[in-house]
């Protein structure tokens, strides 16, 4: 599934733009929500302090498994990662340096979802396929990262569509200034 689509202009556009729903609780539960309602989901994360500091801890637990890999990835101010979709592959993304807007679009109905994660939201979005994905660096700070995905990559055949970031139309990547 390693192509890149150019669509003709107007042929994929947003219905509506919602928030994930969060899922307090479980990760594993929040995956298969995810996975059977074919949408994006926010778990907050857990953090741990005490008078030395503080932790994550343990975010990935019952997900993880041996045909996945974990990455991270630095994104600098002012950049778009958009859109790239997985036949099979579910994504868990974390912010952990900066913020980032995650945007998602199923293009079976128009819908879309976007949110801010990062150091003032943490958490993990759970992203489940076929929905179409991206990331837009908030702020003018650099963002980095952290995302298990459930298959390693496979450059031989890769899980992998790409469409340009300016294919879905009315997505909002730009901060929306109120």
């Amino acid at each position: 599934m390693s192509t890149v689509d150019r669509p003709t202009p107007d042929t994929r556009a947003i219905s509506g733009l919602h928030t994930p729903r969060s899922a307090e609780g479980s990760l594993v539960a929040a995956f298969e929500a995810a996975r059977g309602a074919r949408e994006p989901v926010f778990v907050p994360a857990s953090f741990y302090a005490d008078d030395r500091g503080w932790s994550l801890m343990n975010q990935f637990t019952g997900v993880l498994s041996p045909k996945g890999q974990i990455n991270y990835s630095v994104q600098y101010p002012g950049t778009i990662k958009a859109w790239h979709r997985h036949r099979d592959q579910t994504d868990f993304w974390m912010c952990l340096m900066g913020h980032i807007k995650v945007g998602v679009y199923r293009e079976e109905d128009g819908r879309a979802w976007s949110l801010v994660i990062g150091e003032k939201r943490p958490g993990i979005v759970v992203i489940p396929p076929p929905l179409w994905h991206g990331a837009a660096t908030v702020g003018p700070a650099p963002a980095g990262l952290l995302y298990f995905v459930t298959h390693a990559y496979n450059p031989a055949a890769p899980d992998e569509q790409r469409i340009p970031f300016d294919a879905v139309g009315g997505f909002p990547w730009e901060t929306v200034h109120r």
